[in-house]
């Protein structure tokens, strides 16, 4: 059997169940566009050779009233184009800075020099040094409103438009790659602006975690479940755990001890420290499934290999209670917040402090509103109703915004997408996020690649010999897909 035609059976066919495992505006006039370019080279402990170069975008795309401009920074590799019209491989960045998405996406810098490609990692507005309004970005409500999905496309428009004004790629077919929020970009570029971009590499896209179109528990199951497969005391010590931190935490004396215990650099003095204590295990819950990836890494936090297995050696006795439960839970947790052992202490401001994605929160009350619960029974969770009034609320107070929970869906879709084509779906069934994921094809070439044995875009990432024979084969997919794309864009050109 031929190659593509028996992957296309192996992922589409095999893999692609039914139910989840179970989360233009024009160019301006080449004078008003030009890049600013930084020679500076990559920082030297990168795996990935890059210049950093910014671009001059309008802080609004979509009216004529505002007339700013401010510079997107993105990093560029040229060194494999050998041709004209070579292939423009596009990484639409996410939230955070985009090296950190440069150094984990390996599978884009393996890939390009079989195609001779341009690589371009764009920096999404409002993240990294990419700040319209420089260090007023976040001060004031009206610097902050152009923090949007649609804005920063359209960033990505006019940066690809510039491009392809060289002579040299006049002509170039234009892939995008993204993953997590960044993938759910590159499946919204070529949704939306599908004359710009020929085929996307939509990975962990959770396109569909609106309201009304997943169910909110979904995705706290998907990351129990995960702990579960590992060891199934792990997620009910987890559960008991939420009840013994509050009983222990109810006095100034199990502060003490629990600040002491723990080691954490922000003692325990109010109810609200121990809740921010309780937001932050969530958190690290929910990133240890993320990436519970096949070997080491140092994506969200420094990590061993299959790091939910690591972390759930520590609980496997159900009968401990209290101060014991917790203080081996602090041994479990240490395997996430000072796995190389340098950590003097744990702060529990933020579970991915080099992400760098301050702007997440203002998206999330805005347009990314995405509906999660818990019940503490189908899952490890502390009972968490979803509740839009209360959510609305907590936003007007922090960013004097309503948020727009059907707006992702009005302005991209979720529901009746067979229109939509070139897009490979890839979702790992170990990712909460899968929960959101398009888990069946929309159409002959828009797939859903689902892989049993993958936590969050795994497949994005570099090639490991611990890698499982789903990912490889996915990735030869992803190869096959970009290889017929730009066959069938240069044949219709």
């Amino acid at each position: 059997m031929d190659l593509p035609v028996r992957m296309l059976l192996l992922l589409v066919v095999a893999l692609c169940q039914p139910t989840m495992q179970l989360t233009f505006r024009n160019k301006f006039a080449e004078s008003n566009r030009q890049s600013t370019v930084n020679y500076d080279a990559s920082p030297h402990n990168t795996r990935y050779k890059y210049e950093i170069k910014t671009f001059d975008v309008r802080v609004d795309h979509f009216s004529f009233a505002v007339q700013d401009t401010f510079k997107l920074r993105y990093l560029v590799n040229d060194t494999w184009r050998k041709t004209e019209d070579a292939p423009i491989f596009f990484y639409t960045g996410n939230e955070g800075r985009i090296e950190v998405f440069a150094e984990n996406t390996g599978f884009l810098w393996e890939i390009a020099p079989q195609f001779d490609a341009l690589v371009i990692f764009a920096e999404h507005r409002y993240y990294g040094e990419s700040l319209p309004y420089g260090n007023r970005s976040f001060a004031d409500p009206r610097h902050l409103g152009y923090l949007t999905s649609q804005q920063a496309l359209a960033d990505y428009v006019e940066l690809i438009g510039y491009l392809r004004s060289k002579r040299e790629y006049n002509r170039s077919p234009v892939i995008v790659f993204g993953g997590s929020y960044g993938g759910m970009l590159s499946a919204w570029m070529r949704m939306k602006y599908p004359h710009i971009v020929q085929g996307a590499i939509a990975a962990s896209a959770p396109i569909l975690q609106f309201t009304d179109i997943v169910t909110c528990e979904a995705f706290a199951r998907i990351t129990t479940s995960d702990f579960r497969a590992s060891n199934p005391t792990c997620p009910q010590l987890i559960r008991k755990a939420w009840s013994t931190i509050t009983e222990v935490t109810s006095n100034d004396e199990g502060k003490k001890w629990l600040s002491n215990n723990w080691k954490l650099c922000e003692p325990l003095k109010t109810a609200e420290h121990v809740q921010t204590l309780k937001d932050f295990l969530q958190e690290v819950y929910i990133n240890l499934a993320m990436v519970n990836y096949p070997y080491e890494t140092n994506f969200l936090a420094p990590l061993p290999g299959n790091p939910i297995n690591v972390f759930c050696q520590h609980l496997t006795n159900s009968s401990l209670t209290g101060k014991p439960l917790l203080s081996t839970l602090y041994r479990a947790i240490s395997v996430y917040t000072n796995y190389t052992g340098q950590a003097s202490c744990i702060s529990t401001k933020n579970a991915a402090p080099d992400l760098g994605d301050q702007g997440w929160d203002y998206q999330a009350c805005t347009e990314m509103v995405m509906p999660m619960c818990t019940d503490g029974v189908n899952d490890m969770f502390e009972p968490a109703e979803w509740n839009f009034k209360e959510y609305n609320n907590t936003c007007f107070k922090k960013y004097s915004v309503s948020s727009q929970p059907y707006l992702a869906c009005q302005q991209f879709g979720c529901k009746n997408l067979n229109t939509v084509t070139n897009i490979n779906f890839s979702n790992g069934l170990l990712d909460p996020w899968a929960s959101g994921g398009v888990l069946r094809n929309l159409s002959s070439s828009a797939v859903a690649i689902l892989i049993p044995d993958a936590a969050h875009h795994l497949d994005l990432r570099e090639s490991n010999s611990n890698d499982s024979y789903n990912v490889i084969v996915t990735r030869k997919f992803h190869r096959y897909s970009i290889k017929k794309w730009i066959a069938e864009y240069r044949q219709n050109f």
